[in-house]
């Protein structure tokens, strides 16, 4: 039998996030995860990207996991938006908000390896990686978990860190609110004959939208391509050379020929918002707890934030000597962080609709909108803080130190 304190399953981005901003809370973390990271990076960057803000790169450089391969890292210091055939267009700028950048594009897999390197030399956390929970039970009293390789372990805290699909989720059942987006976002990695100019680039045309963002490589991107399930299938199905033809064309040319490296692959996209966030001796972060559209990039954002939101929660309880399990106490987390991915998930399905919709008067509106809004430096200003993370209400560890 293994005494811990938090159990967290997921070894992911997210709680191995959580696992290492315990590290000076005194209490000890147990982190279980099925699949252990391939140690190698492929030679033609991952389709699985996220755009880290400022606010999480902050998180992540205090808990020493920020990844030192600078050659594999994307900083981008503008971002372009505009509507296919309208003079609709708004640009953001770092120099606009007096920083060197407004975030980079990282490959999921490059992060988590560098979380899980921190990992393994921190004294209060022990990974079981390749492990699965074969059995789970909560009461007033505490946790228990069964692994698969029949290892029993104890705690005060589940953690339910295991993403969308999460499996925790399906056990806990606390209810879920949840719709189809109707897209599939396409991924793929693809080189320019224009350099990208450190630019996340993002075009809207029809039901689609389509984000170029900018790679290590001022000749490659990673492309989110959100469309229609079946397009997506279609898009699949073309040759190389199609594709290109196809990309280039939608995306207007606007770094020149598009040639896809590497696999295409399409994700089917859902909207998930947990209706409890945590209960008696346990908690949900990350996708876990919801799963919003990409067309913003904040996804993985959101979850990093709820790690140190609730690493902050229970440090603090820990050291006032009061239950790190119990739900009165985990409440403020809770009321947090729901109004967190609440106002995100509804920030995203209203610009998906806004931008979607084929009715020339609304077509003739967001024209208007995104032109005023490019006009207006303190509006513009405004939606840049929220891009880099630094609005709402932030956790202490995620805090960018004032000039």
């Amino acid at each position: 039998m293994q005494a811990t304190d938090v159990i967290v399953i997921g070894g992911g981005m997210v709680g191995l996030t959580l696992a290492l901003a315990l590290e000076d809370s005194g209490l000890k973390v147990a982190v279980i995860e099925g699949q252990t990271p391939d140690p190698e990076l492929p030679s033609i960057p991952d389709n699985r990207v996220s755009a880290i803000n400022l606010a999480s790169q902050t998180l992540l450089e205090r808990l020493q996991a920020w990844p030192s391969q600078k050659e594999r890292l994307g900083p981008y210091t503008d971002m372009e938006v505009w509507e296919a055939d309208s003079a609709a267009r708004i640009e953001f700028s770092a120099t606009l908000m007096h920083q060197p950048h407004l975030g980079h594009i990282v490959e999921n897999r490059l992060l988590q390896q560098s979380l899980l390197a921190r990992a393994r030399h921190c004294a209060h956390i022990s990974l079981h990686m390749p492990a699965r929970a074969a059995s789970v039970s909560v009461s007033e009293q505490g946790a228990f978990v069964l692994l698969d390789n029949g290892t029993p372990i104890t705690g005060r805290l589940l953690v339910g860190a295991d993403g969308a699909r999460s499996w925790l989720r399906d056990q806990l059942q606390p209810g879920m609110v949840e719709w189809d987006y109707d897209h599939s976002a396409l991924v793929a990695t693809v080189a320019t004959t224009e350099p990208h100019g450190r630019t996340a680039r993002q075009i809207f045309r029809g039901n689609d939208i389509l984000a170029f963002l900018p790679l290590a490589d001022p000749h490659q991107c990673s492309i989110v391509w959100s469309c229609a399930p079946e397009q997506a299938s279609e898009r699949l199905a073309l040759s190389d050379a199609e594709f290109n033809k196809v990309l280039s064309h939608d995306f207007d040319l606007r770094l020149g020929r598009c040639e896809v490296l590497g696999p295409r692959m399409a994700i089917p996209l859902k909207a998930r918002f947990s209706q409890q966030f945590c209960g008696p001796r346990w908690a949900l972060i990350g996708d876990a707890a919801h799963t919003i559209h990409p067309l913003a990039g904040q996804g993985v954002n959101l979850g990093l934030q709820d790690a140190a939101a609730l690493s902050q929660t229970l440090a603090t309880l820990h050291g006032q000597g009061r239950d790190i399990g119990a739900l009165s106490e985990l409440k403020s987390f809770e009321r947090w962080r729901k109004a967190e991915a609440a106002t995100l998930l509804a920030a995203m399905e209203g610009l998906k609709r806004l931008f979607t919709h084929p009715h020339p008067l609304v077509r003739g509106l967001r024209g208007l909108g995104l032109s005023l809004t490019d006009r207006l430096t303190p509006l513009k200003r405004k939606l840049a803080t929220h891009a880099l993370g630094t609005g709402g209400l932030q956790p202490r560890l995620s805090t960018p130190e004032k000039n």
